[in-house]
Parts: structure tokens; sequence; C-alpha cells
């Protein structure tokens, strides 16, 4: 220990079970009385490469006697469970999956004081209920950066509980998808859905895709088929977004035109800003009702290649400000301008938005952008991105579970009921 201090060691550790005829109260008197620096006892198990071979009561006896007699620090050694969990956004799913792969406490954040990547207390107790996952629980969860706007939990986790189904739902921060998918190849990852910026990306980790998501080029919906694990992907965005928009013109008396196609949008002007992933399911759905499309993006590149897959038109994304649509347009935004934290931007000119029958915001959060409370002010009828949520989300609930869901109605008051086989239903606020 001298020998150590001289070439400037801080502390000394020694293995009480490296001493010939270890006799704990004699050894460790002559030790801890001529300490000259910080000393750590440790004296380690047999399973632990220890040279002593006396059973472990007596290990133990040994360390609490260093204590007594005034040790700095023991080292103790024991074969418990281990919980380990990662910090920062990434490290959510760590928390939130360790009763399923065995851990037997999850940490929650109090209310008020959130912790970057701890779930609170609240969404433990509501969204997760946590004590009812075990090792036979398939995990979902919503592939996407950013991942903490993601109103999916609140969703499937109760939807998942309703109809028995064993399965949880969680947000899954990823910046590199193909680390993601080599890290997570167990069928215990039964299914994602697919978020900003990535459902054009994802594609080339899918084995499969169905013919809808194929024809978009985009997919928000991935299922790990059970038989043999390849991975099939799906696009339900198309016809959530078109049925909400349609049901929307349809409820305000706008079906004039579209009578021999069977759709309000027939025929009609449609505006598309934004060319990715969610823009796409927009446009091949407003193509197959017979819409007429204009497609700004700030990639003029790919505005041009998604209209020309639909028999439109691009424009430069600088020029969207002055563009002056015919009366009665649709507008669809399928960018992030708008989404929290940035809310107080809109992608058109506000004095277009008089000349729009029908305005709708891809944009969930918050529930009113300040596209949509815009749009109100110059008396254009407005769908938020909460219809088109709900209603991908409840393609995205068949697939999962292989159970039917249907929406019984949208919205009172603020507040979101769903109905899943007509059978039951609950409501949850956005």
């Amino acid at each position: 220990m001298k020998h150590a201090k001289t070439e400037g060691a801080d502390a000394v550790e020694v293995w009480l079970d490296c001493i010939t005829n270890f006799h704990p109260l004699l050894h460790l008197k002559i030790i801890l009385q001529n300490k000259p620096l910080p000393l750590l006892i440790a004296h380690r198990p047999t399973w632990g490469g220890s040279l002593h071979k006396g059973d472990e009561i007596m290990r133990l006896e040994a360390l609490q006697l260093a204590v007594e007699l005034g040790a700095d620090f023991i080292e103790v050694e024991l074969k418990v469970p281990l919980i380990a969990y990662s910090v920062g956004e990434r490290g959510l799913i760590s928390h939130l999956l360790s009763p399923k792969f065995g851990g037997f406490f999850v940490y929650g954040s109090l209310a008020g004081n959130p912790i970057p990547g701890m779930p609170s207390l609240e969404s433990l107790k509501e969204a997760y209920k946590l004590e009812r996952v075990n090792e036979d629980t398939k995990v979902f969860g919503l592939i996407s950066k950013p991942v903490s706007h993601s109103k999916g939990p609140i969703l499937h986790n109760p939807s998942f509980r309703h109809v028995n189904y064993n399965g949880i739902y969680v947000p899954m921060f990823v910046d590199d998808l193909k680390e993601f998918f080599s890290t997570y190849p167990s069928p215990d990852f039964s299914g994602f859905s697919v978020g900003i910026p990535y459902k054009e990306e994802v594609l080339r980790f899918c084995d499969e895709l169905h013919p809808l998501a194929q024809s978009i080029g985009a997919v928000n919906t991935i299922i790990r088929r059970p038989g043999d694990g390849k991975l099939v992907g799906y696009n339900t965005d198309c016809e959530a977004a078109i049925a909400a928009i349609e049901d929307a013109l349809i409820e305000h008396g706008c079906n004039d035109g579209g009578a021999s196609l069977g759709s309000p949008l027939a025929g009609r002007l449609f505006v598309l800003v934004g060319a990715g992933g969610a823009g796409k399911a927009l446009a091949f759905g407003a193509k197959s009702r017979g819409a007429r499309l204009v497609i700004f993006d700030i990639d003029f590149d790919r505005a041009k290649s998604l209209a020309c897959a639909v028999s439109g038109e691009a424009q430069p994304y600088k020029e969207l400000v002055n563009f002056q649509p015919e009366k009665g347009a649709i507008l669809a935004n399928a960018t992030p301008v708008g989404m929290h934290p940035n809310t107080d931007r809109i992608p058109v000119a506000e004095g277009t938005l008089e000349d729009y029958w029908l305005v709708f915001d891809a944009v969930y959060t918050p529930r009113r952008t300040r596209l949509l409370k815009e749009a109100d002010g110059a008396g254009a009828t407005t769908v938020g991105g909460v219809e088109m949520f709900l209603r991908q989300a409840i393609g995205q609930f068949n697939l999962f579970t292989g159970l039917e869901g249907t929406i019984f109605f949208f919205s009172f008051h603020g507040t979101f009921f769903l109905s899943l086989n007509s059978i039951f239903s609950y409501s949850f606020a956005l």
C-alpha cells in the first residue's frame, strides 16, 4: 500500500481472498490500522474467481467486519437480477420494456419534473399499465425522429387491453434504420408504425410490400409475419386521409361534380404541399378519386417525380406563396410545417386561404394548427391531422392484431371516441 502511494495512487484495493491462511479479525486490523490511503476491501466469491474456498456466510461476515473496523469502501458481489436502462429519448423503451425482459421495477418521473427518456408516472399508470406486461407480450412501436410527439401509445395500448390482446405500443427513437432492424430482429418485435422522416426510406428494409404501398412508394406500417419473420410493408395513410377529406366535404354539402365517380373530389383541384411519404399517400388517394393535382415540395425533383406518377403538375416550392388556386380547390399540407414546437408557421400565403373550399393539415400536434385556425377564419372547411391519425391507426390496429376496428365517431368537445368491433367505446384527449 505504501509502495502504491509513492507511485501516486489515490486509493488502494485489497482482495482478502488472496491472503494465505486468512484470519478476518487479525488481518483486517493490521491492514486498516496501517493504511496510508483510502482503502477498498474486496472478498471475491468462489463464482467470481476467489482463491479462498470458504463459505458465502464467512465471506460476507468478513466484509461486514471491514466496515466496522473502518474500511473506506467495500465491494459486494451478489447474484441478483440486473436492472439496466438507458437515458435520453433513445432510452425510453429500455424503461417501458423492462418487465418483458425480466426487470422487476421501472423508473417514472414526477409530474412537473420531466426527465428526457424517462416515462412519467401518469403515463405508466394510464397508457402503458406495465403490470400487464410479461415475457409473452408482443412489442409494437413508432419508428420516427422525433418521436416524443406521438399519440400512438394512448390509442393503441388501451385498444390492446380492451380486446385482451397481449401487446404494448412504445415510441422508438431511430436515427439509423439499418442499425435498428439489425438490432431488433426478434419475433418479440411484431410490428411498427413508421413516421417522419422514414416512410420512403423504410421500403428497402421490407422483405415484401403490399401492392398499395408499393404503388405509392411509402410505408407507414410494418408487420413481422409470424410464420417466417419477414417484414411486410403496408400503407394505411392513403385511405385514411382521403376518407377524412371526403367525409368532411359530404358533411358540409360539397358533393357536386363527383357523382359519376361517387367522390366529391372528382374533377376538383387538389393542391398538395409535400411530396414525402404522407404526401405520396394523399396524392395517390386523390388521383384514385379523380382529382386534379398540383404538387409543391422543397425538393422540386421529388415533386416532379410524384406529379408524373399521378398525372399531376409540379411547381417550385418558392412559388407557393404566390400560387392562386381556383375557387373550390382543396389544400392539403403533408409537411411538418406547423408541428410542435414550431407552431407559428403555415405553408401558404394567408390571403389565398379564402379560395379553398377545404383545408387539410396532416399535422396533429397541436390538434388545431395555425393553418387550420387561419383557414377557419377565411371560411374554409377544415380537417385536422387527428381525423387522419385515428383512421390510419385503425388500419394499423387491424394489421397488428388481426382483429377488426371501426371508428364509431370522432370528436365531442375536443375528446375523441373510438369503437372497436362495434362492441365497446372509450374516449381519450389528444
